[in-house]
């Protein structure tokens, strides 16, 4: 009799040799990702500690500092210059190189100046009344951002543990693994759920015993700070030593640099003089050169730098990077006061505004408190996730008895047509950045001599 079974033929296993690109590529990643995860981690903990703190250090700015930062309400602000007179009189062994009018009514003007004896980057802040021209006080400012004593302990922090440019080595380690560890994760979670319903994805299942509830809150966790911890990674790196020579190097080859405004002497110096130094008798004072940019557009809170050099003209600077951004420049020549350069936030490339968009989130300045929340619960989550990934390591740890869920020697089985580009792929980012490159080969260096102990015993 005819066979009339029609039931479907299962499918042969795949051979070894012959495996999916996915299936001989998961191994891998499992294995990345637990590395990367026990020896990364301990890095990744600590700038989500010390970011954590950094994200609240403007509050606690404000609170330190509240005597030097705010003032009583007055009727009408002074001029310019005479609070200026008012610092100089303060500090006379200072040279002003900059002031910083109030962002509010209850603000006090900083007068920045050069002080012998300070460290690089750093100057004096002067704090003035502007309704009085008394000073308040005197602090420590420092780098771009004006950072006073407390915000900029916390900042050196974060950002190398007050050890100098040795200490720099933790962050950009922290931040190079920190975008390959998320995504890594998201690709394992995707792949275990085998589902199409994103409630799956997103939301833990608390019905699973301890340990498989862990790992639904570890991956759950993941997936909803995954975009938040990549652009952390992605402008952490800016801030790095090699890697962020190396992007700004391929900034500078693209044409995505940020523009600069035009404050060469030139033509200026020849009707400029003396005039344009604050040593000199200067032809228009600080007061005009505000006016001056006010009639471009220019609103406060400003930061009016003075000439550099002989013949130079000020610079005169929006210095709001909350959204609605307010970061246009002038310059405005110092003999005569009129503007001779302008330079407009929107005339930016895109690739500069991200630059500058990126930065201004990653220090919780560009939606403000919003901003700074959900730096905090960001950097939460990486402790969270940290904690998870230990408790479970721990909990199925080899000496338990447990075998290895990460097996060595799977690269063996990823095709040529794969693991060609795949290496390619790594060389790239490894010269890009090469921290990550350098641990990368660490970890298969004690990867292949743990696999040949293991052999040996």
């Amino acid at each position: 009799m005819t066979s009339t079974d029609t039931r479907p033929t299962a499918a042969p296993e795949p051979s070894p040799g012959r495996a999916s690109a996915w299936t001989a590529l998961k191994p891998l990643i499992r294995r990345l990702h637990f590395y990367a995860g026990i020896l990364i981690a301990p890095f990744l903990l600590v700038a989500a500690c010390t970011g954590l703190l950094y994200a609240a250090s403007f509050q606690i700015e404000q609170i330190v500092h509240r005597h030097e930062l705010t003032v009583p309400v007055g009727q009408q602000r002074l001029p310019l210059t005479q609070q200026i007179a008012a610092a100089r009189t303060a500090r006379p062994d200072g040279k002003v190189t900059a002031v910083r009018t109030p962002d509010g009514a209850d603000a006090s003007t900083r007068v920045l100046m050069d002080v012998p004896g300070l460290p690089e980057s750093t100057q004096l802040a002067v704090f003035v009344d502007p309704y009085t021209a008394q000073v308040r006080g005197t602090l420590d400012s420092y780098g771009g951002s004006g950072a006073l004593p407390v915000r900029a302990w916390i900042s050196n922090l974060h950002r190398h543990l007050h050890l100098g440019e040795p200490g720099r080595l933790y962050s950009e380690l922290a931040a190079s693994w920190l975008w390959v560890v998320a995504l890594g994760g998201l690709t394992l979670w995707i792949a275990r759920r085998r589902t199409r319903r994103l409630r799956g994805l997103l939301a833990p299942d608390r019905s699973l015993p301890a340990a498989r509830r862990r790992l639904s809150w570890h991956g759950s966790i993941g997936v909803w700070a995954l975009l938040g911890l990549t652009f952390l990674s992605a402008t952490g790196l800016t801030w790095s030593k090699y890697a962020g020579e190396n992007v700004g190097e391929v900034r500078s080859a693209l044409g995505w640099t940020t523009p600069t405004i035009t404050t060469s002497s030139g033509d200026h110096a020849a009707h400029a003089g003396a005039g344009a130094h604050q040593h000199g008798p200067a032809a228009v004072g600080v007061d005009q050169v505000a006016h001056a940019a006010a009639g471009k557009g220019l609103s406060g809170p400003l930061e009016i730098v003075w000439p550099a050099e002989t013949g130079a003209p000020y610079v005169v600077k929006e210095i709001d990077k909350t959204v609605p951004q307010r970061l246009d420049q002038v310059a405005v020549d110092a003999a005569s006061g009129q503007v001779t350069a302008e330079l407009r936030f929107a005339d930016y490339n895109l690739a500069a505004k991200l630059t500058q968009w990126g930065i201004d989130g990653h220090m919780g300045l560009l939606f403000g408190l919003a901003n700074q929340i959900v730096l905090m619960l960001l950097a939460t989550a990486v402790i969270t996730l940290i904690v998870l990934g230990y408790r479970m390591w721990w909990q199925r740890r080899p000496t338990r008895g447990f075998g290895s869920p990460y097996p060595r020697g799977g690269w063996r089985r990823v095709h040529w047509a794969v693991l060609v580009p795949l290496v390619l792929l790594i060389a790239v980012v490894g010269w890009l950045l090469p921290l990550m490159g350098l641990s990368l080969l660490a970890f298969l260096a004690v990867d292949v001599l743990l696999g040949l102990r293991s052999r040996s015993l």
